[in-house]
């Protein structure tokens, strides 16, 4: 054993500090090197088919939408248990003042409020929405008419059948559950 002190003795050697250098500017980095491959593009779908007579009533659609009023339902500023949202109820009372179409009171939905028959419930751009459950009812859709919904119950895996089933067809998918081109590994 020796005689110098344990703490002397387990001590670390730190090595000295270089001094600084000052900083050269940096070169232009080198341009780089064209990959062999392209990156694969989006497959480009294809846009609606619509007449002009539907083109110019999803225009009308659109602005009849802004000029409707909101329907709020009968004193629902008063008792908080009506709601305030998709309460609507069609006033029904002897003396309702908003069944009689008094002005002071909100607007009672009416048929006159309705959109055009020819594009109603379209998307805004002109496809019919359909429920889709397994891939057989994927083979007579249209693209450039059609809009895949993917039910509510149906599951991960199968979902996922349905979404590539129909990418390969060129139909659009409404509700997807993978946002992106799929998965990378």
């Amino acid at each position: 054993m020796t005689d110098a002190p344990e703490s002397q003795a387990t001590k670390a050697v730190k090595p000295a500090k270089a001094p600084k250098e000052t900083k050269a500017p940096k070169a232009a980095p080198a341009p780089k090197a064209k990959k062999t491959e392209e990156p694969e593009t989006p497959e480009r779908r294809p846009t609606p088919e619509l007449s002009a007579s539907e083109r110019r009533l999803l225009v009308l659609r659109t602005s009849i939408s802004h000029r409707r009023p909101k329907f709020v339902r009968n004193q629902s500023h008063r008792y908080w248990r009506i709601g305030r949202r998709d309460s609507w109820r069609a006033p029904r009372g002897v003396q309702s003042k908003m069944r009689r179409h008094y002005k002071y009171r909100g607007q009672v939905v009416s048929i006159g409020f309705r959109g055009p028959a020819a594009v109603r419930g379209r998307t805004a751009l002109g496809l019919r929405p359909v429920l889709v459950h397994h891939a057989d009812e994927l083979e007579e859709l249209v693209p450039t008419k059609d809009l895949v919904v993917i039910a509510r119950p149906v599951g991960t895996r199968k979902r996922l059948v349905l979404e590539e089933v129909a990418r390969k067809k060129g139909l659009r998918v409404a509700n997807p559950l993978s946002r992106g081109g799929g998965e990378e590994e």
